[in-house]
């Protein structure tokens, strides 16, 4: 299902012109699970970070709440998507994830692009992911088309990826500076991309 979704989307998107232009894809681990930690301002980013990333397929953390939703709910656990509590979160926050990456899967984690209470919160969990994991965490960046309006419009979209790493730090303390290092690197990113979408506009 998942593989026969992601071509759908890919048409559609290359035929609205908002599939992603996608920079410095080379830095995407080739093999082994790894986590990739990646902007989100609409659900358009999250397609065109699957579609970038095939045939290999992405595991979405999402809110429990969207699985309550008729229709959407079974559509995304087709999708590779897991429920997470964030209100009240349990082991299970840290046990699929790990267990995904101990057999090689990619995990996508969506915190928002600015420095709200849970984009924090999803960002630490990612660190705290890849800490007890000991698997590689992508940083990555998206703009452009955020919504079905947006891609209606034929708004273009874009996607960069930072350079992989691990989190070596220890205890609370490690995830602190790491989770500070991860926001950094998306605001970074972000700035990057904006500024190679200003030049590719000249």
């Amino acid at each position: 299902m998942y593989k026969f979704i992601a071509n759908v989307v890919k048409v559609i998107l290359k035929l609205t012109g908002s599939k992603a232009r996608v920079y410095e894809e080379h830095n995407l681990p080739k093999e082994g699970g790894f986590i990739i930690a990646c902007t989100h301002t609409g659900y358009v980013d999250i397609l065109n970070l699957g579609v970038s990333m095939a045939p290999r397929e992405i595991h979405f953390m999402a809110k429990k709440q969207l699985f309550d939703i008729k229709g959407l709910g079974w559509l995304i656990e087709r999708l590779n998507a897991f429920p997470v509590d964030r209100d009240n979160p349990g082991p299970s926050v840290i046990k699929i994830p790990s267990q995904l990456l101990k057999e090689g899967k990619i995990v996508g984690i969506f915190p928002s692009g600015t420095r709200n209470a849970e984009g924090s919160d999803l960002k630490q969990g990612a660190i705290t992911i890849a800490q007890l994991s000991k698997a590689q965490i992508v940083p990555a960046a998206y703009i452009g088309a955020r919504n079905a309006a947006d891609v209606f419009k034929r708004g273009k979209g874009y996607l960069i990826y930072g350079e992989p790493f691990y989190v070596t730090g220890k205890g609370k303390e490690g995830r602190e500076e790491f989770t500070h290092r991860l926001e950094h690197e998306l605001v970074a990113l972000t700035k990057e991309l904006e500024k190679r979408v200003a030049a590719e506009k000249r």
